[in-house]
């Protein structure tokens, strides 16, 4: 998401510096380019399709140091290529090579413009892309690299991980990963998917994880730090891994053992997990949220520990990160405006898990959400055609109209069609666009399939109105008008 414990949501500031070791490309200028989404116009881009990720990590022990790294990028030109842009800042590039040879590389905006040698790639091949390159831990609070007490993790969403690794940094462009991690050898280093192999040479060890699943940059994660790995059975036989701090080991056992229950519950509403293992990654940190990294969600270690929060509600946001594995991580929005698919789902299991678990009313939390909506419409448009954030504040697309604004929509669609339409539609979204990337339009598009009735006239209401319609089945609830600005 980032979903922050109290729903109050910081706006990051936007600040960003490559430093490009090599002279300015021959004509043309290079220019940034974007792939054409509307609240991030200049992020990814047009021209190729990226395969799979390598990225090898070296930390130095300090947070104050940069980071050796090298990444590797698999990919295909989907049409003839001059340049190839690559979303980048915030890091020094030493060398790149395309295909095995040099090439001559510049800056423009944050993107790492490149000039194959020899001339332009035609549509269809193959480049191999690499990148020698330093990334910078230190941060500006815009996400990226996160800061803990004894090293580092990852924070990308939603427009953040182009300033750890260059990358295609668009969640249309999933790809596979390999991480390559080198560290102090009394550190633990770890990363999305399983691990694959470790290796230590001197005072330093080697990492490595693989992906077995397709993910968006925006999910990746990396975690250097004095963790323990702690590793039970989920179901199926599936591999629950969360990495703790080692000092925090047993104090979080009672949280850390609820994620096999938690699995279960999803998989009976919506079917089996969609990934190779699953787990809890506790950074201390204060990062005022949590993230839905693929296959190792991130929370902050308060979410844990503060007092004030009921052992319901971090219940409830622990099945809420677990959710987006489903919904936002396997099956990914094509463009952010589809952002409302990932957390309005979410947002609906944590409240159905609460009202299972704790007695939490699903309907009175709608009904509250209903109350709001037209005030959240408002300030950050309906649901699925959400206002652009402010420059700078990428992390304000994160509103309430895309958590329950966006979890009402699927309450008054329940209302329209059915629990059973609704919980077949569910299954059939997951399993028929897994490991893929999917809209608004396919979503729409299946539920008028699954309901067998045209429901083009509900959506465009409920995803596009800037009133909320009336509740299917609640004809006496109403939403409070926005209230005038002073």
């Amino acid at each position: 998401m980032p979903l922050t414990s109290r729903r109050l949501r910081a706006a990051l500031l936007a600040a960003a510096s490559v430093t490009l070791v090599a002279a300015a490309l021959p004509a043309p200028k290079p220019v940034p380019l974007g792939i054409g989404d509307p609240l991030f116009p200049h992020l990814g881009n047009p021209g190729y399709d990226v395969l799979a990720y390598d990225i090898a990590l070296t930390y130095k022990g300090s947070n104050s140091k940069l980071l050796d790294a090298v990444t590797k990028i698999d990919a295909r030109a989907t049409k003839r290529l001059e340049r190839i842009n690559l979303d980048f800042t915030r890091g020094t590039v030493r060398k790149v090579e395309v295909n095995g040879r040099s090439a001559e590389f510049a800056t423009a905006g944050e993107d790492l413009v490149i000039a194959p040698a020899g001339g332009a790639v035609a549509a269809g091949a193959p480049l191999r892309i690499t990148i020698t390159h330093t990334s910078d831990p230190k941060g500006k609070g815009d996400g990226g690299w996160v800061r803990t007490t004894d090293g580092l993790a990852m924070a990308n969403q939603a427009d953040a991980a182009h300033r750890v690794f260059p990358c295609n940094d668009h969640p249309a462009d999933k790809a596979y990963f390999t991480f390559r991690i080198t560290a102090p050898a009394e550190l633990t280093a770890v990363a999305n998917g399983q691990f694959a192999a470790k290796a230590r040479a001197g005072s330093t060890a080697t990492w490595l994880y693989r992906t077995r699943h397709p993910m968006a940059t925006e999910l990746a994660q990396v975690s250097i730090g004095k963790s323990a790995v702690v590793r039970r059975q989920g179901p199926h036989g599936l591999p629950v891994r969360d990495v703790v701090p080692t000092a925090d080991r047993e104090s979080l056992e009672p949280w850390l053992k609820k994620t096999p229950a938690h699995i279960e519950w999803m998989e009976r509403k919506v079917g089996r997990y969609p990934f190779e293992t699953y787990g809890v990654l506790v950074a201390a940190a204060d990062t005022g949220f949590q993230l839905e990294t693929q296959t190792l969600s991130l929370f902050e270690r308060s979410l844990f520990t503060r007092p004030e929060f009921p052992k319901w509600y971090v219940d409830s946001i622990m099945v809420h990160e677990l959710a987006h594995q489903w919904f936002g991580n396997s099956v990914t929005p094509r463009g952010w405006s589809d952002l409302w698919l990932n957390e309005g789902h979410a947002s609906w299991y944590e409240a159905l898990y609460a009202e299972e678990h704790a007695k939490q009313s699903l309907e009175t939390r709608m009904r509250q959400a209903y109350t709001h909506s037209d005030s959240w419409r408002a300030a950050g448009g309906p649901p699925a055609a959400p206002k652009p954030s402010k420059p700078g504040q990428q992390i304000g697309l994160f509103r309430p109209v895309v958590y329950d604004g966006s979890a009402l929509v699927l309450y008054a669609l329940r209302q329209k069609i059915g629990k059973s339409a609704f919980e077949l539609l569910e299954r059939r979204w997951v399993a028929e666009h897994r490991d893929g990337t999917a809209t608004t339009a396919d979503f729409t598009k299946l539920a008028s399939k699954v309901a067998d009735r045209d429901l083009s006239g509900f959506f465009k209401a409920w995803l596009y109105g800037k009133k909320t319609p009336k509740m299917p089945g609640h004809a006496d609830w109403r939403s409070a008008a926005p209230k005038p600005k002073a």
